[in-house]
């Protein structure tokens, strides 16, 4: 078994080569080409949980594992909120053949995602962007969407003042050139802002739809269970939606779960799949119009970006190979 560090993973998977890797999975997902069971969670204690997703791909060819821990007060430690490990098989005799960290791999393929979604949504003269969040992931969705759209304005909302000021002023040394303001206050921040993406751990709504505006694309990530939701009851009627896999949006999103159950709106409102649009399916309507993209996370793209991350690391020569 190859064992693969943090350090290999930020070495073997740049965002733009994150960003196809998620372009062609979201893809074969929607053409069936793949077996993914729902994530299975298990409380530990307080706020944390750990969750359980398996699943496997037929382009590539593998199958394996992720368990990752949800600790969200990680951050405040100096760590990712999601820890643990993906492990890969090989498909020929079953055998183990590759582990993974995976805290950074799922920060990153979250993020290439939504920069799938958003390149594939956003109008194409999109320039402001405004973060809801202060985390890992509203660092690599900054990298993500700077990847996809000529991002010249960025603002940044915290929930504290401070978190919002540190962030800005990292962003300001990693992107010279860059505007960039910062605030606690979301409705103020989402003003005039061509892409939105919410990366909170927000169990609350921090996003209201009486807030956007025509021609906005949105990114909704921080809520990957249903019992959390980062946007109130007005925002799904008011976008075209969008999602990575329809199942898990029908169970895990919810904003949605929760609207269909009351009527709010019904299930031919939902757009369905970006693989499926991806591949010559309906997308946005018309200029005006506000996209969203649901993200809840499916192993797909963890199996696609840890074999492309041990494809790369056998030619390269990182890690350390185990016998087991």
């Amino acid at each position: 078994m190859r064992i693969l560090s943090n350090a290999d993973i930020a070495a073997l998977l740049p965002m733009d080569q994150a960003i196809e890797v998620i372009d062609t999975t979201m893809r074969s997902v929607s053409r069936g080409a793949a077996e993914l069971p729902l994530r299975h969670v298990v409380p530990v204690g307080g706020a944390n949980m750990m969750g359980v997703m398996s699943g496997a791909l037929g382009e590539p060819l593998c199958y394996g594992v992720k368990l990752v821990s949800l600790f969200p007060e990680n951050p405040k430690k100096g760590l990712s909120g999601h820890r643990g490990a993906v492990v890969l098989f090989e498909s020929e005799t079953g055998g183990a053949v590759a582990m993974m960290d995976a805290g950074l791999l799922t920060a990153i393929r979250t993020a290439a995602a939504s920069a799938v979604a958003t390149r594939a949504l956003a109008r194409a003269d999109t320039t402001r962007l405004t973060l809801i969040g202060t985390g890992e992931q509203a660092e690599h969705h900054l990298t993500a969407m700077m990847a996809v759209r000529p991002i010249t304005h960025l603002h940044v909302v915290g929930r504290r003042a401070e978190a919002a000021q540190t962030f800005a002023a990292h962003a300001a040394d990693r992107h010279p050139g860059l505007t960039i303001t910062h605030g606690i206050d979301v409705k103020a921040g989402v003003q005039g802002a061509d892409i939105i993406c919410t990366v909170t751990n927000s169990a609350t709504p921090v996003l209201r739809g009486a807030w956007l505006e025509p021609g906005q694309h949105l990114n909704i990530v921080g809520a990957s269970v249903a019992s959390k939701r980062e946007v109130d009851d007005a925002v799904i009627p008011r976008a075209e939606v969008f999602c990575d896999y329809l199942p898990s949006l029908l169970a895990q999103a919810g904003e949605v779960v929760e609207g269909l159950k009351a009527g709010i709106f019904g299930p031919d409102h939902l757009k369905g799949e970006i693989g499926a649009h991806l591949d010559g399916g309906p997308g946005r309507s018309e200029p005006q119009a506000i996209t969203l993209y649901r993200s809840l996370g499916i192993v797909a793209q963890d199996l696609a970006v840890a074999h492309h991350v041990l494809g790369r690391a056998e030619r390269e020569g990182r890690g350390t190979d185990v016998p087991l």
